[in-house]
């Protein structure tokens, strides 16, 4: 049997609000829409709502007023709560979630995308009020935490790093199809490495597109600029490792952790002569061991703005010439154990 699922949509657009209606009309919830803040937090007074899809640029109280003051009313501590905008920078998306947040969803979106996010954490929000009602025991509690974490957490964080991914591409004209490439090598040689686990090549792989985040902080003109950087522009452009760590370090969860370990150490290098740091060795984390090689090895294969694009073959005898200076010796044998995988990802 279906429940019934009272939906609130809240913008100021009277076109928004008719998108999201005409795509959530296809699961037959109870829709109901506002036009501004105010009309919103009215609606409770006499309604009850299971979930919040909510504006943030609207006049007189923005959406993260209104959903500071949604968990303010009894019962919505833990009511779904999904942001629909267009904003995409990183101080937007990090509000959206210290204001209460479950979810962000940037506009356009596709109606499967919406519906989705929305079945997901209908489901999730009901299971768990569920759990509560039928009071079980603290073993089941736990074990029903640990699975809500992998389902509503993790996909968060993927959604999050994929918008995250997205605003990389778009603000530096050299990464192409980078961040793909470089996450499914950084998987590939993990999984090569008998010293890591099958965790940690998924943590690379969902980690590994947020290695250059902090160059959403560098100018375009030092990003893209067609000749070598100036000894003054270098140092501006190696601040994104240590801003990467900013954006990320506080982060409790394991796949952006990982992303902190790869952003802030993916230029260390194994004889010490990187930074931020200067990290040596087995200093450097296995991660941004990774990163490292298959960084540079896509950076080589493919044009930049600064470079074109070398030939196979002079990119295979780079890395193995610098073997034991910039790279982990380890791993480059097993990179060159298993190279023509890694080639025909790298291939423009």
């Amino acid at each position: 049997m279906q429940l019934n699922y009272n939906v609130l949509i809240v913008d100021d657009v009277v076109e928004n609000i008719q998108i999201a209606m005409n795509i959530l009309r296809e699961e037959n919830y109870n829709l109901t829409f506002a036009l501004s803040g105010e009309e919103a937090l009215k609606l409770f007074e006499n309604n009850h709502f299971d979930i919040i899809l909510l504006d943030i640029m609207m006049p007189n109280m923005d959406g993260y007023a209104v959903c500071e003051e949604i968990r303010k009313i009894p019962h919505y501590a833990e009511v779904p709560i999904i942001f629909l905008t267009a904003k995409t920078d990183i101080d937007a998306i990090s509000k959206a979630f210290d204001m209460g947040g479950s979810d962000y969803v940037t506009k356009p979106f596709h109606a499967d995308e919406l519906l989705a996010r929305v079945k997901s954490h209908l489901e999730l929000h009901r299971s768990r009020l569920v759990l509560e009602q039928n009071n079980l025991s603290l073993q089941a509690k736990v074990k029903y935490e640990k699975e809500r974490l992998l389902t509503e957490v993790e996909a968060v964080q993927k959604e999050i790093i994929y918008t995250l991914s997205e605003l990389i591409e778009n603000c530096s004209m050299e990464t192409g199809r980078h961040v793909i490439r470089v996450a499914t090598m950084a998987e590939l040689l993990a999984t090569y490495d008998p010293t890591l686990s099958d965790e940690d090549a998924y943590n690379m792989y969902h980690a590994a597109p947020l290695h250059d985040i902090g160059k959403i902080a560098i100018s375009n003109d030092i990003l893209n600029k067609p000749g070598p950087l100036t000894d003054e522009e270098f140092s501006i452009m190696k601040t994104h490792t240590t801003l990467a760590h900013k954006f990320l370090k506080h982060s409790k969860r394991r796949i952006l952790q990982s992303a902190d370990i790869i952003a802030s150490q993916h230029h260390e290098r194994w004889n010490g002569t990187g930074y931020p740091n200067g990290l040596k060795g087995e200093e450097i984390h296995p991660y941004g061991r990774i990163m490292a090689i298959v960084d540079v090895f896509d950076a080589l294969m493919n044009k930049r703005v600064y470079k074109e694009a070398w030939d196979t073959q002079r990119s295979v005898v780079y890395l193995k010439e610098h073997a034991e200076t910039h790279f982990d010796p380890h791993l480059i044998k097993i990179f060159l154990e298993n190279v023509d995988e890694f080639i025909a990802i790298a291939k423009p």
